[in-house]
């Protein structure tokens, strides 16, 4: 009989509402524990998903022996230091992108889960959908061609409050590590590390970007043409230009079940119709990887975590966009 994974969740707001949801229909995985900053919440989060166990503290469900594998879930200027707490407790970690606010929080990461030998992998989970999976295998075999350019936008008109995480500078808000995360991945996933980085931003008046608009060019003579927003709504679409064809994604292009792929002959239409939120396909993975003793993703490796971060902090440079955890 296959092994019952149990989960706990830590940071109980939008994002672990969907991933919990996933994980109910998730072979092998039960929510066992929850955790928030208040017990009410943590008990209200608990009886909705029919965890077994809810704690006031993050640290008491670090602390539970019964734990296999954690979900942090928090905003991004917690990810370091909650995800070391459960390093150091012994809990395998999936911890919700971007894992870190810059390359220098990182490392200690990284230390820790080879120190305590415990699995530990960015939860990006564009990476394991099925039609990411679809293009960077057309990718790899060359099927098409090279690929030449990328287009990809990731926008939404966010209502501006200043004391919301997307505009609030103490909580790592921003559109850049929120969700142009999301465009600069797809690049770097398809044609890797850039030779040169080009960025702008218009700042919002709490400090944080609430647009940018970024340009990689590779040594290949390849380019990526990347953006995200808070200030306006558009399709969130991507396009991949391969020698021989274009592959258009659907819309909200990071979660879409729809690819496009055009070529002199015509239009090839896939639709992947995954069901849910499509959070299933890395906690599937993750256990899969803690079936086979492995402390990180085969797919998703803390190198790609590292080469992910050190990315956006030389955009943020370019951007001029600093944090208070850059100056620890």
């Amino acid at each position: 009989m296959a092994k019952m994974y149990k989960w706990g969740i830590i940071g109980l707001g939008k994002i672990a509402h969907k991933f919990a949801s996933d994980l109910l229909d998730v072979e092998g995985a039960e929510l066992y524990a929850v955790a928030s900053r208040t017990q009410t919440k943590a008990d209200d989060f608990a009886s909705k998903f029919k965890a077994e166990k809810s704690y006031g503290t993050y640290e008491d469900l670090a602390k539970d022996p019964n734990v296999d594998v954690v979900y942090i879930a928090t905003p991004h200027v917690f990810h370091a230091e909650n995800t070391l707490m459960c390093l150091q407790h012994k809990k395998a970690v999936l911890c919700e992108k971007p894992i870190a606010m810059n390359a220098t929080q990182f490392q200690p990461i990284m230390e820790a889960a080879k120190t305590h030998s415990q699995f530990l992998m960015e939860g990006l989970w564009t990476n394991f959908m099925p039609h990411l999976k679809k293009v960077q295998e057309l990718n790899l075999h060359k099927t098409y061609g090279n690929c030449v350019s990328i287009e990809a936008d990731f926008s939404f008109k966010a209502e501006f409050d200043t004391e919301k995480r997307l505009f609030n500078k103490d909580l790592g808000g921003g559109a850049l590590l929120d969700i142009g995360i999301y465009p600069v991945y797809l690049a770097l996933k398809l044609l890797g590390l850039p030779q040169h980085v080009d960025a702008t931003c218009e700042f919002s008046s709490t400090g944080v970007d609430v647009s940018n608009e970024i340009h990689f060019d590779y040594a290949s003579g390849a380019t990526a043409k990347l953006s995200s927003s808070f200030a306006r709504t558009s399709p969130s679409k991507a396009k991949v230009y391969f020698e021989n064809a274009t592959v258009e994604f659907g819309s909200r292009f990071h979660d879409t079940d729809q690819l496009d792929i055009k070529t002199d002959s015509g239009v090839d239409h896939i639709d992947f119709n995954y069901p849910s939120h499509g959070y299933q396909f890395e906690i599937e993975h993750v256990q899969d990887c803690l079936a086979k003793g492995l402390t990180q993703s085969t797919e998703m490796p803390l190198q790609a975590s590292l080469e992910l971060i050190l990315t956006l902090d030389k955009i943020r440079k370019k951007l001029g966009l600093i944090y208070k955890e850059d100056d620890q």
